[in-house]
């Protein structure tokens, strides 16, 4: 038996009908999935079949790790191939799969990407009659349903997959419910896949400060918040599409962390390190432990955070002990948008002192902002952009709010009010939309 991790090429076609009604190519949109906790498409200035380095682009982490998982578990051959990262088009995938004849695919699906997955599935099978497919991702929200897609889908695996594939390629059909590594578990699996052809692909140009190539990487898993476009806390690491139930953290030992970030510096150079956690620095204990071993490693590093859940006095160390920049989601301006649409409990004047905290101590600074949420005022809006301009920002992500299937903005849509979010409400301001990137590009427009 062969198993094949995959990330599916994911491209759409910009044209334009010119006066005669021929079609004409403009150029390319290019999707990104696993890895992304909102995915989306954006615009790319070269081909299919064609790589170059310095877009963003996401490590699957989900896969990588169940990759090695699988392999480890099962003693069958098991192939990683991230097509997003190889920039390949269709028809050199669909080569691939021909020659290489997997008896099981692996997909991770969400929302945007979903409608095209399932018909590259369709695809697939017109070809590969033979090939079985295990959906994962929070494209499994939908539950049953999503089985009756292709007599094909042997399985769909809810939340972290690493067991739930396992479980599937051993002959476990229909819907696989959540079972989630426990703490022990994380700490004696296999590290993720990497290899030299992958490695040196990944990229995020911030926090400023970013060194290529870099390593993205988890030190935890989950996020006990509840913000209401959030998708992987509420269908991945956890499932909680209502924002109504308890949402769990778990992190990586200090033996696991060191051994994994020595073994990727010493393989493969990398010249910075980023920690893409949900959040990163929950909790003192756990920073310092991460600051002892960036340390030891002397590597620069950056990190996803919050401005509130670790100590004050813990942006110095940090900075001590390599950390070049952080990101803080801090998504609006206004405090009623902040507590009662998107329920991520941060009090902004606090978040304002960190920021310039954490500029004082000589680290950069990226700010995210989620703009288009469900009963967000004009002026909420303005109130958003002139806190903007009140923080020290190196660098700024502006991101449309899109529906995920399984976060609460999508159960939202079905159910009109949810209690966590009091002020979220679906009114004639509110655009509906998978993809954040196209949301916003059509906000400002």
């Amino acid at each position: 038996m062969k198993i094949l991790f995959s990330n599916p090429p994911w491209w759409q076609e910009i044209t334009t009908t010119a006066s005669n009604q021929e079609t004409m190519l403009l150029g390319w949109r290019a999707g990104v999935r696993a890895g992304s906790r909102w995915p989306f498409t954006y615009q790319l200035s070269i081909p299919p079949d064609r790589f170059e380095f310095g877009s963003y682009l996401p490590y699957p982490f989900f896969m990588g790790y169940a990759t090695t998982y699988a392999a480890r578990a099962l003693g069958v051959p098991v192939v990683f191939r991230d097509s997003i990262a190889l920039r390949e088009s269709y028809d050199r995938y669909f080569d691939y799969l021909e020659r290489e004849r997997f008896e099981v695919i692996v997909i991770e699906s969400a929302s945007p990407s979903w409608e095209h997955d399932r018909d590259l599935i369709h695809r697939i099978v017109a070809r590969l009659p033979h090939t079985r497919f295990i959906v994962t991702g929070p494209i499994t929200s939908l539950g049953e349903e999503l089985l009756n897609v292709s007599p094909n889908i042997q399985a769909a695996v809810r939340g972290e997959y690493e067991k739930g594939v396992v479980r599937a390629v051993q002959g476990e059909t229909g819907l696989i419910d959540f079972d989630l590594l426990t703490p022990e578990e994380m700490n004696s699996a296999p590290f993720p896949y990497f290899d030299h052809l992958y490695a040196y692909r990944y990229w995020d140009s911030n926090p400023v400060g970013q060194r290529a190539p870099h390593a993205q990487v988890l030190s935890s898993r989950g996020c006990p918040f509840k913000c209401i476009f959030c998708v992987w806390p509420a269908t991945m690491t956890g499932n909680d599409p209502d924002g109504a139930g308890k949402r769990f953290v778990r992190h990586y030992s200090g033996d696991y962390l060191e051994a994994f970030l020595t073994e990727l510096v010493e393989k493969y150079h990398f010249k910075s390190i980023y920690f893409d956690d949900d959040t990163f620095n929950l909790g003192d204990r756990h920073v310092e432990k991460v600051c002892a071993i960036m340390r030891k490693l002397k590597v620069p590093w950056s990190a996803m955070c919050r401005s509130d859940t670790s100590g004050f006095h813990l942006w110095q160390e940090m900075k001590d002990s390599g950390c070049f920049g952080v990101k803080i989601g801090f998504e609006s301006g206004d405090q009623e948008v902040v507590d009662k649409i998107v329920n991520k409990r941060l009090n902004l004047e606090d978040a304002q002192r960190v920021a310039h905290e954490i500029r004082r101590v000589g680290m950069t600074l990226h700010g995210t902002f989620t703009f288009g949420l469900p009963g967000e005022t004009p002026e909420q809006v303005r109130r958003t952009e002139a806190y903007i301009l009140t923080l020290p920002l190196d660098s700024i992500q502006k991101s449309g709010c899109a529906e995920i299937e399984g976060a609460p903005l999508h159960t939202l849509s079905r159910q009109k009010f949810l209690h966590a979010y009091p002020s979220a409400r679906l009114d004639e301001h509110y655009v509906r939309a998978t993809d954040g990137q196209l949301k916003f590009e059509h906000l400002v427009r």
